[in-house]
C-alpha cells in the first residue's frame, strides 16, 4: 500500500441514499480523494436519535456507484462483528468494487455498539483479549479457502470463502491501535495503522502535545515493527482527523489544512483522512473550503 502522501475522507452514513448519499460518494471520487471510509457502527455519539445506515450495504452501493476510489471501513471492531460473517461480507464486497476496499479494524470502545446486542460492555482488558483473537482468525478466514478455529471468543467450523478477495493475497487491514497488544498486531497483520491522536489531550492539549503524542505512537509502532521482524516502512501511517485538540480549526481554509497537513506528514504519516461536512454537527465545515482542500493542498504541499 505504500505510497506518497494521500488525502482520504470519510463519508458518514447518515443521508439516504437516494436523497444526496449516492452524491456524495460520487463527489469524493470526483473531488480525487484516495479513499472515502465510513464508519462501521450501529449508531454513534451525537448522531445516535438520527439516520444510521449499515456500513457493508453503504459500500457496497458506493462500490457499485464509483469506479476509481478505495473504499473502507474506519474502523470495524468485534463489538458487533463476528470473524466468519465478516470474512463473507469482505470478500463479497471487495469482488463488488473490483479489488478497492480497505478494513479499517480496531478493538472498539464503550459506545453504544458495545451494548445493542444486550451484552454488558466490555472491560478494556476484554476487548484487547477479543481483538487480539479476532485479527488473526479474520486474516486466515480471507486468505483459506476453509477454516476450522476453536478459540476463547470465536469459532468456526469449515468456514468455506471461496473464492477468496480480488486483492491477493487479502484485502488490506489498516490496524487503529495505540496500546502495546493492538500495535503487534498491526506489526503482523496490517498493511497499514490508524490513529486518531491521543484522548486524553483533546480537551485541554494543545497541538504541539499532540504532535509529540503521535510522535511517540509511531516510535512505539516502528518498535513493534522491529520485534516482529518487519520494516515499518511497508505500513501506511493513517491519522484520522477531528479528534486532536486541533478539532476542526485544520478545515477552517486551505492554508490551514497545508500547515497542519505538513506538520503532520512531516511526522512521518501517509494518509491524512478528514471528515465529510455535516452541517450543525462536530464535522460541519464550509464545503467549498473543503473541496478546495481536496483539490488543492497536496500540490501546495509538493506532493
Amino acid at each position: 500500500m505504500t505510497s506518497p502522501h494521500r488525502l482520504s475522507t470519510v463519508i458518514l452514513p447518515t443521508r439516504r441514499w437516494h436523497e444526496g448519499g449516492r452524491d456524495q460518494w460520487l463527489r469524493a471520487e470526483e473531488l480525487g480523494f484516495h479513499t472515502a471510509y465510513t464508519y462501521d457502527h450501529l449508531s454513534w455519539r451525537t448522531f445516535r436519535d438520527g439516520p444510521w445506515f449499515g456500513a457493508v450495504p453503504t459500500l457496497t452501493a458506493a462500490a457499485a456507484a464509483t469506479s476509481r476510489m478505495r473504499l473502507g471501513t474506519l474502523v470495524t471492531s468485534p463489538n458487533f462483528r463476528h470473524p466468519v460473517t465478516l470474512a463473507k461480507d469482505l470478500i463479497s464486497l471487495d469482488d463488488v468494487s473490483g479489488g478497492r476496499i480497505t478494513l479499517g479494524i480496531g478493538a472498539g470502545g464503550s459506545g453504544f455498539d458495545a451494548t445493542a446486542l444486550g451484552q454488558e460492555a466490555w472491560s478494556p482488558r476484554e476487548r484487547a483479549d477479543r481483538f487480539a483473537e479476532f485479527v488473526p482468525l479474520l486474516d486466515r478466514l480471507l486468505t483459506e479457502n476453509a477454516v476450522t478455529h476453536q478459540g476463547t471468543f470465536y469459532s468456526a467450523d469449515e468456514a468455506r470463502n471461496i473464492p477468496g478477495c480480488v486483492q491477493r493475497p487479502r484485502l488490506p487491514f489498516a490496524v487503529a491501535a495505540t496500546g502495546p497488544r493492538g500495535l503487534r498486531l498491526a506489526a503482523r497483520h496490517g498493511q497499514a495503522w490508524v490513529t486518531t491522536g491521543d484522548p486524553k489531550l483533546f480537551e485541554t492539549g494543545t497541538p504541539e502535545e499532540s504532535r509529540a503524542a503521535l510522535r511517540g505512537q509511531l516510535a512505539k509502532l516502528g518498535a513493534a515493527c522491529e520485534e516482529a521482524g518487519r520494516d515499518v516502512a511497508e505500513l501506511d501511517k493513517i491519522l484520522l482527523t477531528g479528534f486532536t485538540p486541533d478539532r476542526g480549526r485544520p478545515l477552517e481554509s486551505l492554508e490551514a489544512f497545508v500547515d497542519f497537513a505538513g506538520e503532520h506528514f512531516a511526522l512521518g504519516f501517509t494518509e491524512i483522512v478528514v471528515h465529510w461536512p455535516i452541517p450543525d454537527s462536530d464535522f460541519a465545515a464550509d464545503q467549498q473550503v473543503f473541496e478546495r482542500i481536496a483539490t488543492e493542498a497536496l500540490d501546495k504541499l509538493g506532493h
